[in-house]
């Protein structure tokens, strides 16, 4: 459960990306469309942004980016642009460029590894922007929360968000993050246990429709043996959040713990359908349908149980072998003896 709400500085990174990509591309989508580049002014833009002549090279790239048909000549011009963007002082340029990137080529790894560190670096460059204009501000304290979150040092990122709240008890959020640095401690001490319990009571108190903190609310209570208060906790979260199939499972468990059989049946049935892989939605199911007294659909979940574990297994299986294969080729030879 602690894994779950881990949340990294990376795809923090990432994300922030993504919205400027979007915003960027919202307000492109009002200009007219520029005439077309012709191979002359294509050949001298790739030719300038070659020879590093990104200032005079970005106009006619970001033109012919989106007036060029040969996708490898697109490609071409868009890192091209991309790297001249990013290098050359301009990065916020680089956005016209990661949006044709990104449309065009969704599953192109060059193309994602470039744009991984165009996000990185547009996110970066606006934190250091945010801490220089509002260096007292709860954003800077919020930032620098996740970062040592990231890093594993959970106390320092609790006592930052504690800072924030100091700033604004009220802030939506703040506590639920609160609660989750001190949850993601490899052993939390029970101290740490209630007061992480209490930071999502008292998100609750200002965000009622938070699902999340429903859901570690009920999660803590089922580790506590609580069914009630676990049932009622989870069957809240999937009402705030039909999507949230998580909560399903947790539902669905903590109804079989409380030989509510019946019960369970629906919220795990929700669960498999949002999950058809997972080998514990299969054999809480198989709980479930045996004590209501459904014995062939609950043969039928255990072989599907036992399937899925052994597909899921097999797959384990083959990734560490490629880590083990990966990491002997990468190991630098013995010496000599």
């Amino acid at each position: 459960m602690r894994e779950s709400f881990r949340r990294g500085w990376f795809p923090c990174l990432i994300l922030f990306g993504l919205l400027l990509w979007a915003t960027f591309s919202a307000g492109q989508a009002t200009k007219k469309n520029p005439a077309p580049a012709t191979g002359g002014e294509v050949e001298r833009a790739t030719n300038l942004a070659e020879s590093g002549h990104c200032v005079e090279a970005l106009p006619l790239l970001r033109r012919a980016i989106r007036q060029t048909a040969d996708r490898d000549l697109k490609k071409k011009i868009g890192l091209e642009g991309l790297h001249c963007a990013m290098t050359h002082g301009n990065p916020y340029d680089s956005l016209d460029f990661l949006a044709v990137l990104s449309r065009e080529f969704p599953r192109d790894p060059e193309v994602l590894y470039a744009s991984t560190h165009a996000y990185s670096d547009l996110s970066m460059r606006a934190s250091q922007d945010l801490a220089r204009e509002a260096p007292f501000s709860f954003q800077v304290h919020e930032l620098n929360a996740e970062a040592l979150e990231i890093q594993g040092r959970w106390d320092e990122a609790a006592a930052e968000y504690h800072r924030i709240l100091d700033i604004n008890p009220m802030l939506p959020g703040i506590h639920a993050r609160l609660g989750r640095a001190l949850l993601s401690k490899p052993q939390p001490s029970p101290a740490e246990l209630g007061q992480a319990r209490k930071s999502f009571e008292e998100e609750l108190e200002i965000d009622p429709r938070n699902a999340t903190a429903e859901f570690v609310l009920g999660q803590l209570a089922a580790d506590a043996k609580d069914s009630a208060t676990a049932i009622r906790h989870f069957e809240k979260a999937t009402k705030l959040d039909v999507s949230f199939m998580e909560a399903y499972l947790g539902l669905g468990t903590a109804l079989n713990s409380a030989k509510q059989f019946a019960e369970a049946i629906p919220a795990l049935e929700t669960y498999e359908k949002m999950a058809p892989d997972s080998p514990t939605g299969h054999y809480q199911l198989a709980v479930a349908y045996a004590g209501a007294g459904r014995r062939e659909d609950s043969n039928r979940e255990a072989a599907l149980q036992r399937q899925t574990s052994a597909e899921l297994e097999t797959v384990k299986r083959k990734a560490a072998i490629a880590q083990e294969k990966q990491t002997s080729t990468e190991a630098p030879p013995a010496e000599p003896k």
